[in-house]
């Protein structure tokens, strides 16, 4: 089932940067950030309440909170950063580089939390690289 979401994230990923890209025109980075964080807000919520999760706020570990609040400030600057990036560069380029995000989760899940690095990961890792700067080249 891990796939099916992590396959319909990546289709999701990929509409909202081509949704961004025609709603950002004439329209600041930051203030478009915003929009977007604004209307996330509120889904994720909807769906906290739509499957009774609320419930299980005052069960958080103050660690999980402390991650959880620099999780979303990682994510609030990603965002940023990429609306940004978007705003002044073409999707088809700036996607790709955004996507490097994948070979830097490999190496920070292996220097971080220990996750194993096959060869098989390094010649994905490489791979990427190199398609990320033949795209963009």
């Amino acid at each position: 089932m891990w796939f099916i979401f992590a396959l319909l994230s990546a289709i999701f990923a990929a509409l909202t940067s081509i949704l961004a890209k025609i709603g950002i025109e004439k329209v600041n980075s930051n203030l478009a950030t915003a929009i977007r964080t604004m209307v996330v807000v509120v889904m994720a919520w909807g769906m906290v309440f739509l499957t009774h999760a609320e419930k299980g706020i005052f069960q958080i570990s103050r660690k999980s909170w402390i991650f959880l609040i620099l999780s979303g400030l990682a994510t609030g600057a990603s965002w940023l950063c990429y609306y940004k990036a978007l705003q002044i560069g073409k999707a088809s380029r700036v996607v790709p580089i955004d996507k490097l995000s994948v070979v830097f989760t490999l190496i920070m899940a292996f220097i971080f939390l220990h996750e194993e690095f096959t060869i098989k990961s390094l010649i994905g890792c490489i791979l990427i690289g190199a398609g990320t700067l033949f795209m963009v080249l």
